[in-house]
């Protein structure tokens, strides 16, 4: 699996996403932690379950799931 981002990264980002939260900022907690790569086995079951668009709308990152199953899939049938 191709990774977008690095552990390190993400945790950074998850940090400053739990002092927004606990500051009350929800939505800037939710903007944040949305901007960490979805991991690709999630990104699926999330498409199987709610749909593509609840993805797309939502504003997932979605980049890691896109370099493991390209970058049509949430145009494709499930499978």
């Amino acid at each position: 699996m191709s990774q977008t981002m690095t552990l390190d990264e993400k945790l950074a980002i998850s940090n400053k996403a739990c002092a927004l939260f606990k500051t009350g900022d929800k939505e800037g907690y939710s903007r944040l932690t949305r901007s960490i790569p979805m991991p690709p086995y999630l990104a699926k079951v999330a498409k199987e379950k709610m749909g593509a668009d609840f993805l797309i709308k939502g504003g997932y990152n979605l980049t890691e799931a896109e370099a493991e199953f390209g970058s049509n899939w949430l145009n494709t049938l499930n499978k």
